[in-house]
């Protein structure tokens, strides 16, 4: 028995070692990136072809009128660009967006509400429905919290000029940021993916995704790979991966930067990343095979797509590593003759040393001033660590269902508008106040993990001790604010 645990510790422990080497390498593809590229040329406005901007709506009285507000901003001919709005909402969004639709026609927008009398497929579905009866040569996607820059158009469109390009991908920025320690946390773990994976992925010419968001597609990339298809929760990761193994070529920008919102209540992050996690399960299932017997691409590309895929299986790995680490500090200390192998296993420290180094290089991307950086990171990267750790167990079983086939609905982020600080969230009918029973097993989670801090003194062997208060404090926080934030919306 003792055996068999150390062997799952093992290889728990060896899938994290090898996903920070993944990591690293893209630091490394990151660091090597020419930040001069060169830009291609602006489209003249004669020139400029005609594009469809779709905003996939459900129930976002909040947030809906800045969106559109935003989108008639565009710097584009009015006669060049089309608003699709496929709102499947069924509250006063409805009338909110007819409103704003009747404005903005009277204004000269070519502007419309496509509505579905049944939500088939979610948002995959309403793209799919907008497909139909769009005008576009490039469909620019936004979600309803997005704040898209009034040049978004004519800054990505000029790359479209390589026909083998089937997308162009911005940066998510963050309205937000400083609302709370939540958001600051979010924004942090979203900028390492959004500087260094990105580019990084990019750069490497392995596979990347269209982040939901914030991007444009050539109409026929999307028609050439499928289509969308609502079989996955994350159906922007699964065409992303169809259509580049359809050999189309996507395009990131870093420095053109699309803002949003984070959410700002803990069980609306849950939910959204419930869908995240789940959805990249289910696209693992559905792509991963297909990228592994492609003849045509090459083993390091390979490579990143199974740990790209398959990123959102750390949690299942932290859960296991956890759990796992105060049975491991009992057989250390009474079972000698494992001796050797809790040696080398602290060979893989070294995972929490590349990860650090990935982290670092994004957050310092940021900052003049490296040695403020620093200190940043300093504060930032454990508390962050600490709460990935506090929402693994709620992760896990996302990705455990995605990998099992279970289906769910998809359940969108609520969207709060949090502009300043001041601004609050109490109130929003969105929000459900019910508590679930994983926020119980967070709490004896906590409690478990107090258990191994004790049991470090009772052997006055203080090596985990760190990774122990971390979990401590991580599940604390997040079945703390569960309740908390639960409550405060009532």
């Amino acid at each position: 028995m003792e055996l068999a645990l150390i062997i799952i510790y093992g290889l728990t422990l060896s899938f994290i070692f090898l996903y920070s080497i993944v990591q690293l390498n893209l630091v490394i593809n990151y660091l090597r990136k020419d930040k001069k590229e060169a830009k291609p040329k602006a489209i003249k406005d004669a020139e400029l072809p005609f594009v469809t901007v779709q905003l996939p709506l459900y129930n976002e009285l909040y947030v809906v009128e800045r969106l559109i507000d935003s989108i008639t901003k565009f710097d584009y001919p009015k006669d060049k660009f089309e608003i699709q709005i496929l709102d499947d909402s069924t509250d006063e969004t409805v009338d909110i967006v007819a409103k704003k639709v009747a404005e903005y026609k009277n204004l000269g927008f070519n502007i419309y509400q496509h509505r579905r009398e049944i939500r088939t497929g979610y948002k995959a579905g309403a793209l799919k429905e907008g497909m139909k009866i769009c005008k576009g040569e490039f469909i620019a996607i936004f979600d309803a919290d997005f704040l898209p820059d009034p040049y978004f158009l004519k800054k990505t469109l000029p790359y479209f000029i390589d026909k083998k390009i089937g997308v162009v991908q911005t940066k998510w920025e963050h309205l937000n940021k400083n609302y709370s320690l939540l958001t600051r946390l979010q924004a942090f773990g979203l900028d390492a993916h959004f500087t260094v994976e990105q580019t990084g992925r990019n750069f490497g010419n392995h596979f990347i995704n269209f982040n939901g968001t914030a991007g444009i597609w050539r109409k026929t990339c999307i028609e050439d790979s499928g289509g969308w298809e609502a079989d996955t929760l994350t159906e922007d990761l699964d065409l992303s991966y169809r259509a580049q193994l359809k050999h189309w070529k996507f395009k990131y920008l870093e420095d053109l930067g699309s803002p949003a919102e984070l959410p700002a209540a803990m069980n609306a992050l849950k939910n959204q990343q419930f869908r995240w996690t789940k959805g990249a399960a289910e696209c693992t299932r559905k792509n991963l095979l297909k990228v592994l017997k492609n003849k045509e691409l090459p083993f390091n590309t390979k490579l990143h797509a199974l740990f790209h895929l398959m990123n959102s299986s750390i949690f299942i790995c932290i859960v296991l590593l956890s759990v796992l680490s105060i049975p491991m500090l009992i057989i250390k200390n009474n079972f000698i003759e494992y001796a050797l192998l809790f040696k080398l296993g602290s060979f893989f420290i070294l995972s929490v040393i590349f990860l650090s180094i990935y982290y670092f290089v994004s957050l310092s991307s940021g900052y003049k001033n490296k040695l403020k950086a620093f200190a940043h990171f300093i504060f930032l990267f454990p508390l962050f660590l600490s709460v990935s750790m506090g929402l693994s167990l709620h992760n896990a079983i996302a990705v455990i269902e995605g990998y099992i086939g279970k289906k769910s609905p998809f359940i969108r982020t609520p969207k709060f508008n949090l502009i300043e600080n001041k601004d609050a969230w109490q109130k929003n009918k969105y929000l459900e106040s019910s508590v679930s029973f994983l926020t119980v097993l967070e709490f004896l989670m906590t409690l478990y993990f107090l258990g191994g801090i004790l049991s470090a003194f009772y052997y006055q062997d203080f090596v985990l001790i760190p990774f122990h208060v971390m979990l401590f404090l991580g599940f604390g926080y997040v079945t703390f604010y569960s309740l908390f934030h639960s409550r405060r919306v009532k």
